[in-house]
């Protein structure tokens, strides 16, 4: 008799092949997802402007609140990657002309030394406060860029203290909210911000909170940047609707996907923090020498939009808004995952005798 010979395999069939990608999602669809009705984008100059052109631009044509600090690192200039934009694959229009360079000095590091701070506040069509808020930009870094320990990215503020919430000022629940994005060591995502943590959140693996007053690091990693060419992101902040409830809500979209969501988040215990637009505010850092970047290098900015409601905030989903497209996860890689999946999850063993084969 032929000796029997067993092998262990999984039937692959291919007609069961399923992907499992993650669904593209345009910031209106994210918006439309948390009923945010009012709109509004900030314009960009249609040729190169220097860097005191490009103050006074921003000065007359964005809804400024307040100066600009560090000015003099600003400049709007030649797209340096026209060709590496995350919108064609979402059927975004893509963004054309120039671009706003911000540039960080060899050496500097936190909020006075490089980078560039400022505040557009947007009041809607009637004036009316806003509850709930969707930001969307693109971001692109020098191919060069050297990540250190990690820096500060625009996103969104609110509260009558147009100064706290940054650098160490914390939020107290009456003067003030922040939530930004931050790039950390090899490219690696999180928002930033500014609230009320609680002691049971501050457990969570989710979150790392300070006690010393600078922002809690949320969902770090969830999503990297990528260098020399264009990231878009787009930020959702929904504020805890009673003033002392900790039903606040953020998710943050990488790409056009879903990169992290999180609720029970306290941003206010008082009806004078409201969401008043966008807090650009970019550098290396961190407080002490050992943020600074050691060459000097730059990033680019582009297509700022924003949405915005008045009502109290939409409960926020872990599920995208539905989409006919499929994108690739949330990382500066394209990819696609591909699922085998075997007939009824079963494992077969595949018997062979001399002469044929019996299942």
């Amino acid at each position: 008799m032929f000796p029997l010979v067993l092998i262990i395999s999984t039937l692959l069939c291919p007609s069961f092949v399923a992907s499992t990608a993650s669904p593209v999602v345009t910031p209106a669809a994210v918006a439309a997802k948390y009923s945010l009705s009012a709109s509004t984008s900030l314009p960009f100059p249609t040729a190169t402007l220097s860097s005191s052109d490009t103050q006074s631009y921003l000065s007359s044509s964005w809804p400024l609140q307040g100066g600009i600090d560090r000015g003099m690192y600003l400049a709007f200039v030649d797209d340096p990657f026209p060709t590496s934009s995350p919108s064609s694959s979402a059927g975004i229009p893509e963004p054309t002309g120039p671009v706003l360079q911000v540039t960080y000095p060899a050496g500097s590091y936190s909020n006075n030394t490089g980078g560039a701070q400022f505040y557009a506040a947007w009041g809607g069509s009637n004036g009316a406060p806003f509850n709930s808020m969707v930001l969307t930009y693109e971001v692109a870094f020098d191919s060069d860029f050297n990540w250190v320990m990690g820096g500060k990215l625009p996103g969104l503020r609110g509260g009558p203290d147009d100064d706290g919430c940054s650098g160490g000022s914390g939020a107290n629940g009456s003067n003030c909210f922040t939530a930004r994005l931050m790039w950390r060591t090899d490219g690696q995502g999180e928002v930033y911000s500014y609230f009320l943590p609680t002691s049971e959140l501050c457990a969570s693996p989710d979150f790392i909170c300070n006690n010393d007053g600078y922002g809690t690091s949320i969902d770090r990693g969830s999503f990297s940047f990528v260098a020399g060419a264009w990231n878009r992101v787009t930020l959702y902040v929904g504020l805890n609707s009673l003033l002392n409830s900790s039903d606040g809500q953020v998710a943050l979209y990488y790409n056009n996907t879903l990169a992290l969501t999180e609720t029970d988040l306290q941003y206010r215990n008082s009806s004078g923090i409201n969401i008043g637009g966008l807090f650009f505010s970019t550098f290396f850092g961190g407080s002490t020498t050992a943020w600074a970047t050691p060459q000097t290098v730059h990033t680019y900015f582009r297509d700022f939009q924003m949405w915005g409601s008045t009502a109290a905030a939409s409960p926020v989903s872990s599920s995208p808004p539905a989409s006919t497209s499929t994108g690739s996860k949330p990382s500066g890689a394209s990819s696609v995952q591909v699922a085998w999946i075997s007939l009824a999850g079963v494992l077969f063993v595949d018997v062979f005798f001399a002469g044929g084969l019996f299942w």
